[in-house]
């Protein structure tokens, strides 16, 4: 029998990364330390747990960077994209889920393939030699003992940046004589889907009153060597964004566009927070765009100063937590293998793409390289046209080793459009030939990675 393919880490990455391999007829054996050894962020032992936003983002594959991602991890046999329809609740025109549900059923397909095992425990240190096919996916909360020896091993500290997760509500604790459901601009083709969201309008003086309350609030106070470290852009503490500009939350989580109050029909409001479904009942709610790092105390305090929220119930409030990150153009091949030691790769967010559709994207093609490594069939990597492709050429050399950092997907990344010189298109004609041109590139990719029926 073939050896195996050693995965560390139960993750988006990971999970992707074992089911990649053991649909392409190689064993896997996959090791997931919790819940023996748990992390700041985790609250279970199930795989592919969601521990920030219940969104996987867009869903849109015509004119979106990342429902065109969505797209590709469907057809290349995605877990996550199948655990999401049978965990989806409506969000417009974002594609989220309940996270029990979605844990739940990737941990089911998992524990049910017959080419997979499951092995509990820590991999404290670099990974035996015994061991000569190995996927590293451990995540931004890679373990101490494990990333000292990748630390210790490329000669280079990891790379870290904070990352802070949003407070979560039971909807029956909102005042719906405040609140309303309704998608942005009515998004969505149901009417589950265009009545997604809560919100809760503000007037100027609640908006300043917010504002001042947020800017005043005691935050967590960090450890000395944590004080450099950077937070991810596109996950910002609000607090963060707030001591930018008292209107910079009016331009972004808050922005007050696209809505109509029905209690109030003819007044626009200042600002609204939008709260996002969080599982398939409609009992919870996260608000969106809330990462915080409020100490837990001050949470509902502040909180409860937005109207609708004044007797919220919360389910979680809001933490933050440290993510490291490896300097990967510097580190990693084409293939994902470290230079220094090739029998280990690299897939997830450890690897420095940011979001949950990014990790996995990355877990697939970890997942293929190295299944076919074992099989003995050669497989080039995803062109740089089509978005898997794309992150993969930004991690492994396309990006600066001097100034890395944490990247969702965009069409910045992907190599431009001969029709773009003219400058004749529009934003959504450009995105849509960007979409067309990457799904015929990966249709033909996909068909040399998974020639035979084991790609189901």
């Amino acid at each position: 029998m073939t050896d195996p393919i050693h995965i560390i880490g139960g993750g988006m990455a990971g999970s992707e990364a074992a089911w990649a391999a053991a649909c392409l007829g190689v064993p896997v054996v996959l090791h997931e330390m919790r819940p023996e050894v748990g992390t700041d962020a985790h609250q279970t032992g199930g795989f592919a747990e969601l521990v920030c936003s219940n969104s996987f983002r867009s869903d849109d594959d015509e004119s979106n960077a990342v429902g065109l991602l969505h797209w590709e991890m469907r057809r290349a046999g995605s877990i996550m994209m199948a655990g999401a329809e049978h965990a989806s609740v409506p969000a417009g025109g974002a594609l989220a889920v309940d996270r029990d549900l979605f844990s739940d059923f990737v941990t089911a397909r998992l524990e049910d393939h017959p080419l997979i095992t499951i092995e509990r425990g820590e991999v404290a240190g670099l990974p035996p030699e015994t061991w000569s096919s190995v996927i590293i996916a451990t995540g931004p909360l890679t373990s101490a003992g494990l990333a000292q020896a990748i630390g210790s091993l490329t000669g280079e500290e990891s790379l870290a940046f904070f990352d802070a997760i949003a407070p979560i509500v039971h909807a029956e604790s909102v005042d719906m004589s405040r609140a309303w459901f309704q998608s942005r601009y009515d998004k969505g083709e149901t009417e589950d889907e265009r009545t997604a969201y809560l919100n809760c309008p503000m007037s100027r003086e609640e908006y300043e009153r917010f504002i001042d309350a947020l800017l005043a609030a005691p935050k967590t106070e960090f450890k000395e060597w944590e004080r450099t470290t950077p937070y991810f852009e596109g996950c910002l503490p609000i607090e963060v964004m707030a001591e930018r500009g008292r209107e910079t939350l009016r331009y972004g989580p808050l922005k007050p566009v696209g809505l109509t109050n029905p209690h109030q029909p003819d007044i626009k409001p200042h600002a609204v927070v939008q709260l996002r479904r969080e599982n398939r009942l409609g009992t919870l709610y996260n608000l969106v765009g809330f990462q915080t790092k409020l100490k837990y105390a001050a949470q509902a305090d502040v909180f409860s100063l937005i109207p609708g929220l004044e007797n919220a119930r919360f389910a979680r409030l809001g933490g933050i937590h440290r993510n490291t990150f490896l300097n990967s153009p510097r580190l990693l091949d084409g293939e994902m293998r470290l230079r220094a030691l090739p029998r280990l790769r690299f897939a997830g967010q450890i690897t420095g793409v940011e979001g949950y559709v990014e990790s996995g994207a990355m877990g697939i093609l970890a997942g293929h390289f190295a299944a076919a490594e074992r099989l003995g069939r050669p497989l080039a990597p995803p062109p740089p046209e089509t978005a898997m492709g794309a992150l993969l050429a930004h991690i492994t050399g396309g990006a600066d080793a001097t100034t890395f950092q944490p990247m969702n997907v965009n069409f910045g990344l992907f190599p431009p459009l001969d029709a773009m010189k003219s400058g004749r298109k529009g934003k959504r004609d450009r995105a849509r030939a960007y979409t067309a041109r990457a799904k015929t590139a990966f249709d033909a990719w996909i068909a040399a990675a998974r020639p035979s029926a084991a790609a189901e």
